[in-house]
């Protein structure tokens, strides 16, 4: 089991705030949010899930060309699944016709691989070194992790029960995020078909507080002042946010989707498979709403993911937030529509 002085690789990354602005894939982390997070003494960090090797690297380049501080990338642990049955995408395809055709949008076509190359996407990130390595849905396999400590990487797992944060602590971790329920974006669980836990950020911390004995990161809901204070007096090291940051200037979200953030201060979300065949919250729609009735016709994950893209890309084109995975957590407020180091400077003022 890690020594407790592990405690202290928050501090050795140089942190002004005990903040990491959560990686947020699909646009939302623009270089410009993580350069700027990171610059003003949080850690940034990039959801690199979606993007291959060259682009992670081009990326961590445009970031070094902005600030010289320490950042993160974050990717999805792969896990194998079957190939899409022929019934099952038929489901799937006549669900879904007539969004394609409001879209525009020609007959779908579904091949695997249903993702990037985890491996190509991993070596990269060593190559870029960052100063951590985070990860979601599962353990990173033994030889990443001697790969990454080798690298002076350090490890961040994300953990949704007290179960999967032992196994995280157990592997070697250097920090564990703990994934509240109230989390906006993908659930961390472990286990894509498994029943949500629906474990609150709260009560996962108590559960973790004097067993875990790495780091902990509190994630879910938090979005004031008084958030973060709560959290850290809680048991908690760092805070990570990301549905407060969404509406930055320097935040890639698209325009429908910035626009329904800020249109109202009371967000109605909840979780969903229907974009990507892993649970997600975010905040309620149309193809949600029509979608979630439809079990049977939501593929696995990541298949579904790479099966409503093309719905998603031509929603964002049209200004539609209707068919948009409008990812965002249960935290209540007006959103921040200045830059993110102002943001941060009002977060951590006292």
């Amino acid at each position: 089991m890690p020594a407790a002085a592990d405690h202290n690789l928050f501090r050795q990354l140089g942190l002004k705030h005990p903040l990491i602005v959560a990686p947020m894939a699909g646009g939302p982390s623009s270089v410009d949010l993580v350069a700027a997070a990171s610059a003003a003494g949080a850690l940034g960090a990039m959801g690199g899930a979606y993007s291959n090797a060259a682009a992670i690297e081009a990326f961590a380049d445009q970031v070094r060309q902005r600030t010289d501080r320490p950042f993160s990338i974050n990717l999805f642990i792969p896990h194998s699944i079957p190939e899409v049955a022929a019934d099952r995408l038929q489901r799937a395809v006549a669900a879904t016709a007539r969004y394609r055709e409001e879209l525009e949008l020609p007959s779908p076509q579904l091949a695997a691989p249903y993702e990037e190359d985890f491996d190509a996407q991993f070596e990269a990130v060593l190559r870029v070194k960052p100063a951590c390595f985070s990860f979601v849905f599962g353990l990173l396999p033994i030889d990443h992790i001697r790969e990454a400590k080798k690298a002076g990487i350090s490890l961040i797992g994300t953990a949704t029960t007290l179960e999967e944060a032992r196994a995280l602590e157990d592997s070697g971790v250097d920090a564990i995020v703990l994934q509240g329920f109230e989390a906006g974006g993908h659930r961390g669980i472990f286990d894509a078909g498994a029943a949500d836990p629906e474990i609150g950020m709260r009560d996962l911390l108590a559960q973790c507080v004097g067993t875990i004995r790495v780091p902990l990161i509190a994630a879910g809901g938090i979005m004031t002042p008084s958030d973060i204070r709560a959290a850290l007096q809680a048991g908690a090291q760092v805070v990570q946010m990301g549905t407060a940051f969404l509406a930055c200037t320097e935040a890639g979200t698209s325009a429908p989707y910035r626009k329904k953030l800020v249109e109202t201060s009371e967000r109605r979300t909840r979780t969903t498979r229907a974009f990507s065949g892993r649970f997600a919250r975010g905040i309620e729609n149309r193809f949600m709403d029509e979608m979630d009735g439809k079990p049977d016709a939501i593929l696995a994950f990541p298949a579904q993911n790479k099966f409503t893209r093309d719905i998603r890309a031509a929603s964002t084109a049209k200004g539609l937030p209707d068919f948009l995975s409008l990812w965002s957590g249960t935290g209540r407020g007006e959103l921040w529509q200045g830059s993110a180091a102002e943001l941060i400077g009002r977060l951590f003022a006292e």
